[in-house]
């Protein structure tokens, strides 16, 4: 086990470093701000802690009784909790903003703890939040199968939260290594859960937020006749081909459909089931894989210019996502298969 602790360790450690630069770029997280800062101090803490373990696993170097990894510990929930609840909310989140001082004074009291005071106790605090977190989870549950991946990945998590925390309040019972081994293994297998996810999901962040304003938010469609709406958007797709304008926003389409960006971003997650970004890439995707039919001798990178992509980077990854292939991949497979969209 100790074997698989520490492959798992250096794992966490480059998956930290890799989302910081991908996932947690700014640009993924331009309306949530908060939650981009939470999450890379998540990140932060989470590698930090691994090192430590790596420390004492492998050199025995007791990284694990220092001020600074008590101080981790106590910084791992409460950074979790405020990086999801931005995510998961559609209301103003203010309950972090108005009582910093209240979360932040467990590490700071940190340092002064006794080892074997400092982890239990780290860990019921964090199973506090964990309630709170699971009642959000929980809220989600009667969402549309569109985000039951995206539910599953997060109740996973929470379930190995559930499980560390458990096993760090008992942790003085248990014999030698064995927390610090299970403890580094649970990590590793959140940070790979997370890497799978966002391979096949890298817009994850901004579907959960969509998941959760329809599930939050109380209906804003009682006035609006729906058919007509969805008829409009149609023609706005279909007939202007709006979507090839790479400035194309939620705000933006909705006052071109004479709606509050909020009843547009609900019309479409309960009529179509999907959030928007996704309805916006899949229609984006679907009209390159014509172009890239129709226009053999197109380069690919002009067609996803032509279709509303801003970059082609942007492109690949959404195409691959979609399509599960590559755009010159699906040309070459639908072209020499005689296939056409």
């Amino acid at each position: 086990m100790i074997s698989l602790a520490l492959i798992l360790i250096g794992f966490s450690v480059v998956s930290a470093l890799l989302l910081t630069v991908t996932h947690f770029r700014a640009a993924n997280y331009s309306e949530q701000p908060f939650a981009r800062s939470m999450g890379l101090l998540l990140l932060a803490a989470l590698a930090g802690l691994q090192i430590a373990h790596w420390g004492w696993l492998y050199i025995d170097q007791p990284w694990i009784d220092t001020a600074l990894y008590r101080m981790l510990l106590f910084t791992v929930a409460p950074a979790f909790w405020a990086f999801s609840q931005p995510l998961l909310k559609v209301q103003a989140f203010a309950g972090f903003h108005s009582r910093p001082l209240l979360h932040a004074l467990p590490i700071a009291f940190a340092p002064w703890l006794v080892g074997d005071v400092a982890m239990p106790l780290a860990f019921v605090v964090g199973a506090g939040y964990l309630v709170s977190l699971g009642r959000d989870i929980h809220h989600l549950r009667m969402q549309r199968a569109e985000y039951a991946k995206e539910i599953a990945l997060l109740g996973t998590i929470f379930v190995i939260a559930v499980g560390v925390a458990l096993l760090g309040i008992l942790q003085t019972q248990l014999p030698d290594k064995l927390f610090f081994i299970l403890y580094a293994i649970a990590i590793g297998l959140s940070f790979l859960l997370v890497q799978a996810a966002l391979g096949l999901r890298p817009q994850l962040s901004v579907e959960v937020t969509e998941a959760a304003k329809a599930a939050y938010g109380n209906s804003t469609l009682t006035r609006v006749d729906c058919p007509t709406m969805l008829d409009r958007l149609a023609t706005l797709i279909d007939a202007e081909r709006i979507y090839e304008n790479p400035d194309l926003s939620l705000a933006g389409l909705a006052q071109r459909l004479g709606l509050t960006p909020h009843q547009l971003s609900e019309l479409v997650n309960v009529h179509l089931g999907k959030g928007f970004s996704r309805y916006l890439r899949e229609i984006r995707v679907a009209a390159a894989g014509r172009m890239l039919c129709a226009e053999p001798s197109a380069s690919v990178l002009s067609i996803g210019l032509s279709v509303g992509f801003s970059a082609q980077s942007n492109f690949y990854e959404t195409f691959r996502e979609i399509e599960g292939m590559t755009p010159g991949q699906y040309r070459k497979l639908r072209l020499n298969g005689g296939i056409r969209p």
